[in-house]
């Protein structure tokens, strides 16, 4: 895991839906990050070693699972799940490749983190924004204009790791490196990841001019990650600019961020409903590599693929969650038009991905719809879950 951070918590959030649709539906995932959690205001946040223990000990204790660890060169016997992420291997790739006739891939990048014990707590304040979740959630940096155009200034000029000449680099809007953020303007990262709207500075009553939140990133809090700046820069020079950032300026890096590639299929067109590839019965993909974006979405995949070949092995057809839930909506994405000329690219649950309520009033504030559209879709989970429960 490169993020602690699960996201939003709340129903109002396509995420926040989509993590209780996966509680409900008995999630393995969901389970091991609720247990392991810390303060994240109005996120889900993990401590990650803690988390990953806890899955792996499942695993190993379950009854009818065996664990095999070795490279996977070629698409195993049917039925299998392929749900190697954003790193498979140069070999499985090629084989899928050469089965569906092509693949796509992309750029993520991941952010630092640093030492709890190197910041500089009296030039930063405790607040979650808006007061979401208590005020000891994040740590926040706070940068006045001329300090926040002096850091602009300097990410420009850093210098950045390059793609290498055959690479085509095409980064996930949602996961943009902050450089790439600075070179579309210079108040791009102020109303981005360093947005300081909801967060009030209690030395001088008044938000920033922007705002740099750290994250904790362990039940400890021994380490906050930076919040969003995920980055492509040389780690030399990654040290010198994040050290400009207010209470970082003796900042002990654990990790540097870096970026690194992410392989998925063009799922419209490679994909069955059930997430099966059209060009071999039997074979199903999970997680990252189908085009979906991040950790919850991801787990989604994985449970659906698991009910899918559960079905299978008994001799009945598979059932597809309702339309109307966040999971649904991420099965509508990866089954959009083939044909659609926006092309392609993975992504993250939002709300466009659920089909809205008619005849809510217009002016209804979005806060509210959300609301409605989440209930409705717990609602419309109920009946589905039966059906799951004979699969496990």
């Amino acid at each position: 895991m490169c993020s602690n951070s699960l996201r939003g918590a709340a129903l109002s959030n396509a995420v926040g839906l989509l993590k209780e649709e996966l509680r409900r539906l008995g999630s393995l995932i969901l389970r091991c990050a609720d247990a392991s959690a810390v303060p994240a205001g109005g996120a889900l946040a993990v401590d990650r070693e803690l988390c990953a223990a806890a899955v792996e000990t499942a695993i190993d204790q379950h009854p009818r699972i065996e664990r095999v660890a070795q490279i996977v060169q070629e698409i195993p016997g049917a039925p299998c799940i392929l749900a190697t992420g954003p790193l498979t291997g140069d070999a499985l790739a090629a084989d899928l490749e050469a089965l569906i006739g092509g693949r796509l891939a992309y750029y993520d990048a991941i952010a630092p983190i640093v030492s709890t014990e190197s910041i500089d707590l009296e030039k930063v304040f405790r607040a979650s924004r808006w007061d979401k979740g208590g005020d000891d959630a994040y740590l926040n940096a706070p940068m006045d204009r001329a300090g926040y155009d002096a850091f602009v200034d300097a990410l420009l000029a850093s210098e950045k790791l390059e793609a290498r000449a055959f690479e085509d680099v095409r980064y996930f809007e949602g996961c943009l490196p902050i450089e790439v953020m600075a070179e579309r303007g210079v108040d791009t990262l102020r109303h981005g990841p360093m947005k300081p709207v909801g967060l009030t500075d209690p030395k001088t009553g008044r938000w920033p001019w922007a705002v740099v939140q750290l994250r904790q990133e362990d039940a400890a809090a021994t380490a906050y990650n930076l919040v969003g700046f995920q980055s492509r820069m040389t780690w030399g020079d990654q040290g010198k600019v994040l050290r400009m950032i207010p209470g970082l300026e003796h900042a002990e890096f654990l990790r540097f961020g870096s970026i690194h590639r992410n392989t998925f299929v063009h799922a419209p067109k490679v994909l069955d409903e059930t997430m099966q590839l059209r060009a071999r019965d039997g074979v199903f993909l999970a997680g990252q590599i189908t085009g979906v974006e991040g950790y919850v979405e991801s787990t989604a995949g994985g449970l659906l693929a698991g009910l899918f070949v559960a079905a299978r092995l008994r001799g009945e057809p598979a059932e597809l969650p309702p339309a109307t839930t966040a999971i649904g909506g991420l099965l509508r994405h990866l089954g959009r038009d083939p044909d659609d000329k926006r092309g392609f690219q993975p992504s993250n649950v939002t709300w466009a991905l659920v089909p809205p309520i008619e005849g809510l009033p217009r002016k209804l504030p979005k806060a509210d719809r959300y609301a409605r559209m989440a209930e409705r879709a717990l609602a419309d989970l109920e009946g589905y879950l039966p059906w799951v429960r004979r699969g496990l």
